[in-house]
């Protein structure tokens, strides 16, 4: 007879606990007892049972449990059951962090991360098949648009499966949020009934409620030219930027202008010349809101970075030349103050639909809705990759589910409020599905090809760099702990299987743009997933946290524009450049939205502290120890940084950074 010691925790969310009965086996090498306890979990509850049993059950392979119920199938969220066996054992651990629903059988494998075995009368083998198959039915692929990377199949968050779902502490926050949001437009639209709107100054009426200090200051200097070319290195995009090492063709310097040409043509052979070409936007068709055109242009901004630093622009060409246009308008910064801040109005405006479609909604949200998907169709519990990345896809599939029904739906916030919606959105995101490379993923390929690398005012490049190695370091740690060999990783047909159902089936035959379709090796691999990590955690962080900042004042980045670019100088006046910004309905609904979704979340986890202890071998978690090491002294670093700079730069601050993509 031996005696076990069994410890049940319950998850801390709302609702986690169940009045319904759990009944407990454990089975092990030499059999199977039955635990004669009748457990009912209370929420945030750890119970400890100790238990007699009449047999030797030798080394235990799982724990099995059943919840009964009468009348009403009250779901549990079980974290964890632990059991310390007799004698000198050591204490097992049975990861579980699901919902148990159901009368069903639930089995939860002893913790250890193992490969897929040759045996096939390995329990823990058919334990994984089994799992596979459930997950592959449970988890299917969609299309949302064709062109795009597939999707998870739900129409509405309800059709997720439970696991995916917003736990009620993150819903009501979240519909809390929307609901507040709701209200605060409708007290500006009312405050503004009968205000003036005539000019930029006008926007302080609805510039109140929940802002940032550096929201105050962009709203005291958005009109600079110095902030207006420190966005492009550390603002709410700092992915369109890059070092000319050519004049771009689209430049046409009509005559007069000679002096200007000679001006690049010195920034350019000084390696200071810098560009931002929004040439993707050219030919999308703009929105119609409310019965009113809107538009679009495709700017082209030239910069030059000065000793200090600083990158200051100077020329803009808004439209790119065209049979009609053969020599398109050029704006410099020695023009008539208002038609040299329209054309920034224009560039900005730009930026902003290239940031929310290209370079968050889909180099961030759907990438990691893919890498999602594929890990739960393809890696079992048991395998360490899937305990690797399972806590960076929390939330994922369903803030994802709830955009396409609410925010680029037909007739959601796109269709009311920006200049892409209507449809343009939908070419526009092909048209970068296109140009995603794996190498744009990570950046010291994609800094090391837009000419960003050694900047040091370039603080996001040299900071999402940082965050790259440490997070590099990790997941190599992981790595070789199970693959000691390539062979191991070439062998292995679960992460094989993932790796293509991520690059041929969820990005769409993307092996043409650099993705792989097998891992030869453990260097391509970590490679791979220090990618995925990067892109579910940092990279969404810097592409998100900014909007509250830089969006909450509306002539910084307006949503839309009203009024066709223009194509003289002379003619642009105050009247013009409010004619072209966002209506006061437009303005608001960009303040709401931005505050919603720049917000710091009430349960944010910080990057890599998640309480979930998916590893249970002292060697993983002393690799994940290290990795928080490593991420506070980064925060220290970035900390003792920030104190000597006039504008911080906290968006890739280790604790800033959410662990998945949740919002």
């Amino acid at each position: 007879m031996g005696r076990y010691r069994i410890r049940v925790a319950t998850g801390a969310w709302l609702f986690s606990g169940s009045h319904n009965s759990v009944q407990l086996w454990l089975v092990g090498a030499c059999g199977e007892a039955e635990l004669q306890l009748q457990l009912r979990p209370a929420r945030g509850q750890e119970e400890e049972f100790d238990r007699d049993v009449p047999k030797d059950l030798g080394p235990l392979q799982f724990v099995k449990l059943r919840k009964h119920h009468s009348l009403v199938d009250d779901a549990w969220f079980c974290d964890l059951i632990t059991v310390q066996g007799p004698g000198a054992c050591e204490e097992a651990a049975f990861p579980c962090y699901r919902w148990v629903q159901g009368q069903g059988v639930l089995s939860l494998p002893e913790g250890t991360a193992r490969l897929a075995g040759d045996n096939a009368l390995d329990v823990f083998q058919k334990h994984r098949e089994n799992e596979l198959k459930e997950r592959q039915e449970l988890y299917c692929w969609d299309t949302w648009k064709e062109g795009l990377p597939l999707t998870i199949a739900a129409g509405c968050q309800d059709d997720l499966p439970p696991n995916m779902r917003f736990h009620e502490d993150k819903r009501l926050d979240f519909e809390w949020a929307l609901k507040a949001g709701a209200l605060e437009m409708v007290l500006k639209r009312v405050y503004t009934l009968l205000s003036s709107w005539n000019r930029p100054e006008d926007f302080d009426q609805i510039f109140w409620g929940q802002k940032s200090a550096l929201a105050e200051k962009v709203h005291q200097c958005w009109r600079d030219d110095e902030l207006f070319g420190y966005q492009f290195l550390n603002g709410a995009n700092p992915m369109l930027l890059r070092r000319s090492t050519s004049l771009p063709r689209r430049l046409v310097l009509p005559p007069g202008l000679e002096a200007l040409g000679a001006q690049l043509e010195r920034e350019l052979q000084n390696g200071s010349l810098f560009e931002a070409d929004f040439i993707l936007l050219d030919g999308i068709p703009a929105n119609v809101i409310r019965g009113e055109k809107q538009y679009l242009a495709a700017p082209l901004v030239l910069l030059r970075m000065t000793p200090n630093g600083k990158l200051l622009p100077v020329v803009i060409q808004i439209q790119p030349p065209s049979p009609s246009t053969p020599t398109p308008q050029l704006f410099l910064p020695s023009d008539p103050p208002f038609a040299w801040l329209l054309a920034k109005v224009w560039v900005r405006n730009a930026d902003f639909q290239l940031h929310q479609l290209q370079y968050h909604l889909l180099n961030t949200h759907l990438v990691a809705e893919v890498i999602a998907v594929a890990t739960m169709r393809c890696l079992p519990g048991l395998h360490p990759v899937f305990k690797l990345l399972i806590p960076h896809i929390r939330y994922t599939m369903e803030i994802n589910t709830r955009a396409r029904s609410q925010l680029i739906s037909e007739g959601g916030i796109f269709d009311k409020a920006v200049s892409t919606g209507g449809g343009g959105h939908v070419q526009l995101l092909r048209r970068a599905m296109a140009q995603l490379t794996y190498r744009s993923l990570c950046p010291p390929d994609d800094l090391a090809d837009r000419g960003l690398l050694g900047i040091p005012s370039a603080l996001y490049a040299h900071d999402a760099l940082r965050l790259w190695g440490i997070t590099a370091r990790y997941v190599e740690g992981i790595v070789h702990l199970f693959y000691h060999r390539d062979d191991i990783v070439r062998g292995d047909p679960e992460l094989q299987a993932w790796c293509r159902e991520i690059t041929e089936v969820g990005l769409c035959q993307a092996q043409d743009r650099g993705f792989p379709i097998s891992f030869q090796s453990r260097k391509q691999l970590c490679h791979f997933l220090t990618m995925c990590v990067f892109t579910c955690t940092a990279q969404h962080g810097a592409i998100n946290q900014g909007q509250l900042d830089w969006y909450a004042w509306v002539p910084n980045a307006p949503c839309t524009m009203r009024m066709p670019p223009p194509t003289t100088k002379e003619d642009v006046t105050m009247t013009t450049v409010m004619g072209s910004l966002p209506d006061v309905r437009q303005a608001c609904l960009q303040m709401t939205i931005t505050w919603h979704l720049g917000r710091r979340q009430p349960d944010m986890v910080p990057l890599g502290h998640h309480k979930e202890k998916y590893f249970s071998s002292p060697k993983a978690k002393a690799v994940l120890n290290q990795f928080q090491t490593d991420l506070e002294s980064l925060e220290r670093e970035i900390t003792a940084r920030n104190e000597q700079l006039d504008l911080p730069y906290d968006y890739l601050k280790p604790s800033h950074i959410e662990n998945s993509v949740t919002i």
